[in-house]
């Protein structure tokens, strides 16, 4: 696709966005690190979601040194309302860790002092960050210009063909920092993040699909297809048949044991009866011998002078 015709697909998706979708804005004297644990919350959910698993969050802990020594299954429940709760645990309690044991405290305002290229590249170092989170942090926390992507939006920007599967792949998005102004930048990350949301959750829905249509008419080209129940069968089946093989070998193997050690045992009869008979053959030797043997002819005995 050519950069023009992006750059037109691009606005004119704003444009149908604002239609169907209200931007969430986000709160501003949020800390940097409370805009990174916000955006851990937010990544794959909607944002009424993530407001409320980020409120309980700071109900139910007394800091954010406890959430750090939570497990994560006991977070997870926490944050059940999420789309992926147990995944969000662990970043947060991941990037809690690395900020922890990097400046003993959390606190990462000192990273505004330094120069915003710098900044982005430490946080991509953070174990427990993802794109979406350094994007979200950088366009909220540190005003760069940049467009917070999760895997529902890639996937969203796919099926309108702006983006191409290559290109989602490596999470290249061409042409979208340039088409949509700065200033337009944090609202327009919000109604593109609802959608690819939906589409995400929903991929099936009449609605989300009339929005794509509204966009780009030929999207239907690329629509997700449903799995038919013999296709869905066989997809079940697949996992099936390592464990039907592997049984099938121990089968195998277990029969080639048990053949190799009915050889053995016979072997072994057949060795004990070879030493059996032996001691009886020698005993037919030596009766033999017995037989065969001439016995030594008699002298006649010696007469006493009369």
């Amino acid at each position: 696709m050519s950069t023009s015709n992006r750059a037109g697909l691009y606005k004119k998706t704003f444009r149908v966005l604002k239609k169907h979708y209200k931007p969430v804005i986000p709160v501003a004297d949020r800390s940097l690190l409370e805009h990174l644990l916000y955006a851990c919350c937010l990544e794959n959910s909607q944002p009424e979601t993530a407001d409320e698993a980020y409120a309980k969050l700071q109900e139910n802990y007394f800091d954010w040194n406890e959430i750090r020594v939570t497990s994560v299954s006991e977070l997870s429940e926490t944050l059940n309302s999420l789309t992926d709760p147990v995944e969000t645990a662990t970043r947060l309690k991941q990037v809690l860790q690395v900020v922890f044991e990097t400046y003993y405290a959390f606190d990462l305002e000192h990273l505004k002092k330094q120069n915003l290229g710098k900044t982005v590249k430490e946080l991509q170092k953070y174990q427990g960050t993802t794109d979406f989170s350094v994007d979200y942090i950088t366009q909220n926390g540190l005003a760069g210009h940049s467009i917070a992507t999760n895997r529902g939006t890639i996937q969203t920007l796919v099926v309108l063909g702006i983006v191409s599967e290559a290109e989602a792949k490596k999470r290249r998005l061409p042409g979208m920092e340039r088409a949509i102004a700065k200033p337009k930048g944090v609202e327009f990350t919000s109604l593109l993040h609802q959608l690819g949301t939906d589409f995400d959750m929903t991929p099936f829905s009449s609605r989300v699909r009339a929005i794509l249509l509204e966009i780009a008419a030929d999207a239907k080209l690329r629509f997700p297809k449903r799995k038919t129940r013999k296709k869905a069968e066989e997809e079940a089946a697949q996992p099936a048949a390592p464990e039907k093989a592997a049984t099938k070998k121990a089968a195998t193997k277990k029969a080639a044991t048990k053949k190799s050690a009915v050889k053995k045992q016979a072997k072994g009869k057949k060795t004990i009866a070879k030493k059996a008979s032996k001691p009886k053959a020698a005993k037919r030797k030596q009766a033999a011998r017995k037989k065969t043997t001439k016995p030594a002819a008699k002298r006649p005995a010696k007469r006493k002078p009369r």
